[in-house]
């Protein structure tokens, strides 16, 4: 009878192990911008565009690798494969983007963010697919998405040919072209908190109002419209107006899109675009923050 009972315990017991599910993980992508193209795609170890692999930058960090030569719809799936990889099931992510990163976050979440996902497990194979966990779910789990000198409302150096390079990225970042892109305040109602870098330089005074050499205050602080505009500090006489910080409109009256605040505005005109493979510049004020925020 002893022995009867004991068995059942343990049968018991082992079903509801079985019953617990997984343990949930959450995990930070980094998703960079227009590139040389040298970055491994498929491999989330790789994190050359950026900086030092051993750097604080958010929990389980994954650096998501695209060809940033090439044009946002046609690398877009690599995107979508990560975030199909660690965002899906249990597992939720914290994704910060620099520059056209930007426009590669928003495009997946605004066309394909509202689409039935298969749950994976998180297990990568060498191009960067996971394999299925079984189940499905619509969209991704995502907290929030940081952005450094986002790029999603394009910059005028592509609308003027003033990059030395002609990659298929560059049409995608006329400013008329990324803002058409997809309907940007259609974010599935995560939050993109937008991180403006001004430090620019005397060849980029095509960009309107401040800039931080390569994308204008208009873009980096998630400011709506079919174009863009100039919009600088506060103070700055000589501009259309000043952007905002948080989810308030510019100064001229210009709104933000949906689901987009501006926590950093570089008053000192300390930062620049690039991070130059060593997390500076305003990926470094952005690493910070993740670093901070993503456990």
């Amino acid at each position: 009878m002893r022995s009867t009972r004991h068995a059942a315990l343990v049968a018991g017991l082992t079903t509801t192990l079985l019953a617990v599910p997984a343990l949930a993980t959450n995990y930070t992508l980094w998703i960079h911008g227009k590139n040389g193209g040298g970055t491994q795609a498929g491999n989330y170890n790789d994190f050359s565009n950026w900086g030092p692999s051993t750097a604080s930058a958010g929990v389980n960090k994954k650096a998501v690798n695209w060809n940033g030569t090439q044009r946002i719809s046609v690398e877009n799936y690599r995107i979508r494969d990560a975030l199909d990889c660690f965002c899906t099931g249990g597992n939720w992510c914290y994704v910060a983007v620099h520059s056209a990163g930007d426009l590669q976050m928003g495009y997946a979440l605004s066309l394909h963010g509202g689409s039935t996902r298969s749950i994976k497990n998180a297990t990568p194979n060498s191009s960067g697919v996971c394999g299925d966990a079984g189940g499905t779910q619509v969209g991704w789990n995502i907290k929030w998405v940081d952005v450094a000198s986002g790029a999603a409302g394009g910059s005028e150096l592509a609308d003027h040919g003033d990059w030395a390079v002609k990659d298929p990225i560059v049409s995608d970042l006329v400013t008329t072209t990324a803002r058409g892109m997809y309907n940007h305040n259609t974010t599935r109602s995560v939050w993109f908190y937008n991180f403006a870098a001004s430090k620019g330089t005397a060849y980029s005074g095509i960009l309107p109002g401040q800039d931080d050499e390569a994308v204008a205050y208009h873009s980096t602080g998630g400011v709506s419209g079919s174009s863009g505009s100039s919009l600088c500090n506060p103070g700055d006489w000589f501009c259309g107006g000043t952007l905002n910080t948080g989810t308030s409109a510019c100064s001229s009256g210009q709104a933000k899109w949906s689901y987009h605040s501006v926590s950093f505005r570089d008053d000192g005109e300390d930062y620049s675009h690039s991070g130059n493979g060593n997390w500076e510049g305003i990926p470094g004020v952005v690493r910070k923050d993740v670093a901070s925020r993503a456990y």
